[in-house]
């Protein structure tokens, strides 16, 4: 049995608990106290984060890497758009652009008493340049890169909820109908909502 160690509000995990399930690879999910990580985990992976995928022996405790991993098996709705190069390209972007630069804002905004450098609306904005950039993709078809989900939206999406959740009923204003319904559908899935549902200690997929 492959064993996933994970953290339920954990953005990186979720995104990695959703390609498992997608692929339908059988799992076993480990929920982890942050504050009292299992000896088993920390032998696997030194670094002590979530996600961290046994699979078979092979570990894996990066979440691109994992999903990577699970796509590999089994990728039945091709959310890698094999097909299209370009579409593949620019999910990479998308994504280095949401690990590397939007996630920064994203602490500022959510943690703004920890940065008083600045205020508040300033962290927000510039997280919104990431949104607006989105939300621009979002008008010319359904999902990010195509009319179905892809490897971009699952990787970007709980990033974006995380962001929207700081403040809903700013976010809920904003002229971002086109991300405010993408976001809508994606937390609305089916493949969200039992991704997040509270599980015993274990819980196995597949």
């Amino acid at each position: 049995m492959n064993t996933l160690y994970s953290f339920r509000r954990c953005p990186y995990a979720m995104r990695a608990r959703m390609a498992l399930r997608y692929s339908a690879v059988p799992v076993q999910i480990v929920e982890v106290s942050l504050k009292a990580k299992p000896a088993d985990m920390l032998a696997l992976s030194a670094k002590g984060t979530v996600p961290v995928l046994n699979a078979d022996g092979q570990v894996i405790d990066e979440s691109l890497q994992i999903i990577d991993w699970a796509l590999a098996q089994n990728d039945p709705q091709d959310w890698r758009l094999k097909d299209d190069p370009a579409a593949q390209s620019l999910a990479a972007a998308l994504i280095e652009e949401n690990d590397q630069v939007f996630k920064v804002h994203l602490n500022h905004y959510k943690y703004a008493e920890r940065y008083p450098q600045f205020p508040m609306p300033h962290y927000r904005a510039e997280g919104e340049v990431f949104l607006r950039r989105l939300d621009g993709l979002l008008q010319q078809q359904r999902y990010l890169l195509a009319d179905h989900p892809s490897l971009a939206d699952i990787a970007l999406m709980p990033f974006i909820r995380q962001f929207a959740h700081v403040d809903r009923d700013w976010f809920g204003q904003t002229p971002y109908q086109h991300l405010q319904g993408w976001l809508d559908g994606m937390i609305e899935s089916a493949l969200f909502t039992q991704i997040m549902a509270k599980q015993p200690d274990s819980h196995p997929y597949g």
